[in-house]
């Protein structure tokens, strides 16, 4: 078998790049040919289709990217492979995409979303996103990487850490974490609240939104947000220095950054909703939230990006939910269960490393794709 994968290659530290490389370097390691190519670069991809000759093309991204990853391969004879995202609405390309022998998702809430808005599920099989379990692993407390993130978030030993990750911190629910530590109060023992984000115009503003609300809960002392470009080397050490791992995501098709923090061996808490069915196990290895509030449109206004002219229009028959809010008495109560039992932390994050080893290592995630492909597209 033969794989050309095309996603943001080489690969930025972003979500959507990760989960290319991942399954590149898995397929590698499973003994497949393949090759990894940027998904806009159409001169590449028509080098790699000339002499490279894959048996499938598989493009990683969200719907809108179906020009790029599936029409581009199709009209040069290839077989083509889209492993897909939701970002709350499935607008445009039906019939393509519909036309396809297999669409891989990344959890079956995705799948939910894809078949809700007029895609068949019949080809449509979840594989989720892999997870360097080498890298991402947990580390002593006293190694001296780990004490030196700490050291330099300015976090004392006597204090817990949590920690959110995202490209902001309102989207992966830390506006929710902060509400529920504000209420919790005097219950919890010391501590600071790190949100990593990127740097971006639409962090900027709502990191301000943000610290805004910090100040009016009364907890702007303790929380801090870290707009910084990053590594993935970093990253292990970042996890490995929290203690706890907040993100109840209102929007989330996977949640890449909870299943690393489990495989770093860290509590996580998050929300009974979408792609965290699929990786966290409530009371085992995370602490889910119910869902307080679910954010309804009645139509969105999309452009060229959606393959539509500028400004199209588009009614529901029905009001589409596109955000979740989760329940702040629930992340209060999962806060203070776990900063106050040390034990409960580590079996919770022995459970999460488990489950990610076992699940979502990389080289696990790419054996499953070629079962897939072997059995419903009978390459081999």
């Amino acid at each position: 078998m033969k794989v050309l994968l095309l996603y943001d290659y080489p690969p930025a530290p972003g979500g959507l790049a990760t989960q290319g490389d991942l399954l590149y370097k898995g397929l590698l390691a499973n003994g497949v040919e393949a090759h990894g190519v940027h998904l806009e670069s159409e001169l590449e991809k028509q080098w790699y289709y000339n002499w490279f000759k894959p048996d499938v093309v598989v493009g990683i991204g969200y719907w809108g990217h179906t020009p790029q990853v599936v029409l581009h391969p199709q009209k040069n004879g290839i077989t083509a492979v889209p492993w897909l995202v939701a970002d709350g609405y499935i607008a445009n390309y039906q019939d393509v995409l519909n036309k396809l022998p297999l669409i891989l998702v990344t959890s079956h809430w995705v799948k939910e979303m894809y078949v809700r808005d007029g895609i068949s599920g019949d080809n449509i099989e979840v594989l989720p996103v892999g997870c360097n379990t080498d890298t991402f692993n947990p580390y002593l407390k006293n190694d001296p990487k780990v004490l030196a993130a700490r050291q330099a978030l300015g976090i004392a030993p006597e204090e817990l850490l949590l920690l959110t990750i995202g490209g902001d911190a309102a989207s992966k629910g830390a506006r929710e974490v902060m509400q529920a530590l504000a209420v919790a109060g005097k219950d919890l023992p010391p501590w600071k609240y790190v949100c990593k984000v990127w740097p971006q115009p639409r962090t900027a503003l709502q990191n301000s939104l943000d610290q805004k609300l910090a100040e009016e809960l009364g907890i702007s002392n303790n929380v801090m947000f870290q707009t910084n470009i990053t590594s993935r080397e970093f990253i292990p050490y970042l996890l490995n220095a929290c203690d706890i791992y907040a993100a109840p995501s209102r929007l989330e098709g996977f949640g890449m950054p909870q299943v690393e923090a489990g495989a770093c061996g860290k509590p996580v808490i998050g929300i009974k909703a979408m792609g965290m069915l699929d990786t966290l196990i409530d009371n085992q290895t995370a602490c889910l939230a119910g869902i307080d509030q679910r954010i309804v449109v009645n139509e969105v206004t999309l452009g060229p990006e959606s393959g539509y002219e500028e400004n199209k229009r588009i009614v529901f028959d029905e009001p589409r939910t596109v955000d979740y809010r989760a329940n702040v008495t629930d992340i209060k109560d999962s806060l203070i269960k776990l900063m106050g039992n040390k034990e409960l932390r580590e079996q919770m994050g022995e459970a999460g490393r488990q489950r990610a080893v076992e699940h979502f290592d990389y080289r696990v995630v790419a054996a499953k794709f070629i079962k897939i492909i072997n059995e419903r597209l009978q390459i081999y």
